[in-house]
């Protein structure tokens, strides 16, 4: 019989400013919310998102410090988490652990952490596939990687697209995979959306959310931009960087596009936006378009795996375009603007807070031994 009172070991590398690190920390705060005895544990002692002082937080380095990445690196890095997690086990062992990213998984692997979930947040096989057209040896050694690493364990899908790619395209036949949703709580973020920060253009703008790596293709994005044509700025909430600096300014839009850095609650800004737009090669289920859709504004997305065709089905499905298509992108995005939907019919209750937290206080019956 399932434990009202679950106690839960979330495992993550780091708190830098990325949608998955937010989307975990966003989990463990639920947990917490819903009673539960929640352990964060950070390999890396790096933290760019807000932090709750009540979160029990056991970190390997001290603030602000790496992890070696190599052989032994990870070794002993795993051997220090076993023992930090044996310590809080003394008094009653975790439920479950649940790990995210690859480089935490492998040193949760490494350390034989009991009762483990691996979360896959991403569409692994866009990323081989990418990397075969670089070196098609590297390509085969990733795989061999991720077979490893995944092959019969028990995994969470952050959506249906993950679960195939994973099944299909790596051939995880015998893993336990379970689909769970991020989880977003609809009034919090409302809230958030309500203040005012410094800084909020006050010219008509669309925006988008994401950091500056070639997954997100910010070099699609400006192509559409500069095709699209509009009377809008677009504002980008990214860090600043010479290298995107450099790209702005070859795709001659450097006059309309704002580069506003990294936003701890970027909720106002995409509310104040006439529409969000996602641009990406890939995702595992993109955070953003669910926020937007809950802030009241419009979105535009390539049909990316995974996620995308999840959220924006029905009348959505409109503004949803192909991968790499920047003509395709200019015009749902002209599209969007002159012929917004009516937003408030979007049903999104399954990825709301409840729901999601419910199928992760199931895991512990859902767990299976690896074989």
């Amino acid at each position: 019989m399932l434990r009202s009172n679950l106690k839960i070991a979330l495992v993550i590398s780091n708190l830098k400013g990325g949608g998955a690190e937010k989307a975990f920390l966003k989990l463990v705060r639920l947990m917490r919310l819903r009673g539960h005895d929640v352990h964060l544990f950070l390999l890396e002692n790096i933290v760019e998102h807000a932090l709750d002082a009540a979160i029990e937080v056991h970190a390997l380095t001290r603030p602000g410090q790496a992890l070696g990445k190599g052989f032994l690196g990870k070794r002993l890095a795993a051997a220090r988490l076993r023992r930090m997690f044996q310590r809080q086990e003394a008094d009653r062992p975790f439920d479950f652990a649940l790990c995210t990213l690859p480089f935490a998984d492998e040193i949760a692997s490494l350390a034989r952490l009991p009762r483990v979930w691996h979360r896959i947040a991403n569409s692994l096989s866009v990323e081989i596939e990418k990397l075969r057209q670089r070196s098609a040896s590297r390509a085969q050694r990733r795989l061999a990687r991720y077979r490893r690493l995944y092959g019969a364990k028990n995994l969470v899908a952050v959506s249906a697209g993950v679960e195939q790619d994973l099944r299909r395209e790596l051939g995880l036949s015998d893993a336990n995979i379970v689909v769970l949703y991020n989880p977003f709580d609809v009034d919090e973020i409302r809230r958030l959306a309500a203040q005012v920060p410094t800084g909020l253009p006050q010219e008509r703008y669309v925006v988008h959310v994401g950091r500056f790596a070639p997954q997100k293709r910010h070099d699609l994005l400006f192509q559409a931009w500069k095709l699209a044509a509009l009377p809008h700025k677009l504002v980008l909430l990214t860090a600043p960087s010479a290298e995107l600096d450099a790209l702005i300014d070859a795709a001659g839009v450097a006059g309309s596009v704002i580069v506003a850095g990294f936003q701890q609650n970027p909720y106002p800004w995409m509310r104040a936006a006439d529409a969000l737009v996602l641009s990406s090669d890939h995702e595992g289920l993109p955070n953003v378009l669910i926020e937007a859709l809950i802030c009241g504004t419009q979105i535009v997305s390539t049909d990316c795996p995974s996620g995308p065709r999840e959220i924006m089905a029905g009348a959505l499905e409109r503004f949803l375009v192909p991968v790499g298509d920047a003509q395709a992108l200019a015009a749902a995005l002209r599209d969007a603007l002159d012929n917004p939907l009516p937003l408030a019919e979007v049903d999104l209750a399954r990825f709301s807070a409840d729901t999601v937290a419910q199928g992760y206080e199931s895991l512990p019956l859902r767990w299976r031994k690896p074989g």
